[in-house]
């Protein structure tokens, strides 16, 4: 009777470990995603604020300027439901206004334009990887959230479901390739 208490008491205390390891293991998800959008977040404000400080340079042409600012500012200012959408205009619009090597070049040859060029080229190549990071970490942090001793033990406490950051990140081919 003794023995069988004792492997009983073993038993539970094993269980219990596992479940709080996991249970650790699931806070740091959490804290890694929170530390990868907190880097998405500065990388997508960075870009947003080069795109809004180059429209206002008088570096571009007077329609480049236009598109190029109300996207940065659109992004900006974007609610959080509203963001992913903002962002992709923003890519949109690089691409757009820098989709040629001549407004590149006209771009790099302007004062000041070689450093903007370079900084805008950081910004955007930057975002994606970013992005990658923060989805990576959502996506690890779901796989263990699916599994049942998660669901069933609550494990996650009161933590919000992780949700990927979509948007299209696509860098403008004339820019990254230019200034590389």
């Amino acid at each position: 009777m003794t023995a069988t208490l004792i492997w009983t008491f073993v038993v539970l205390v094993a269980i219990g470990l596992y479940l709080s390891w996991t249970a650790g293991r699931l806070d740091r998800l959490h804290a890694r995603i929170d530390a990868a959008r907190a880097a998405l977040d500065a990388q997508l404000l960075r870009r947003a604020s080069v795109a809004q400080e180059l429209a206002t340079s008088g570096v571009l042409d007077p329609a480049a300027s236009i598109v190029l600012y109300e996207a940065a500012h659109a992004a900006r200012q974007a609610e959080e439901e509203q963001r992913e959408v903002a962002e992709s205009e923003l890519s949109q619009a690089l691409r757009a206004v820098f989709a040629d090597l001549p407004q590149v070049e006209g771009l790099r040859e302007a004062p000041g334009g070689e450093e903007a060029a370079r900084e805008l080229a950081e910004a955007v190549r930057r975002v994606p990887m970013a992005r990658r990071f923060h989805n990576d970490a959502v996506g690890a942090a779901r796989r263990l959230r699916e599994h049942r001793k998660v669901r069933w033990f609550r494990l996650a406490g009161h933590a919000p479901f992780p949700l990927a950051f979509e948007m299209d990140d696509e860098p403008p081919a004339a820019l990254v390739d230019r200034v590389a």
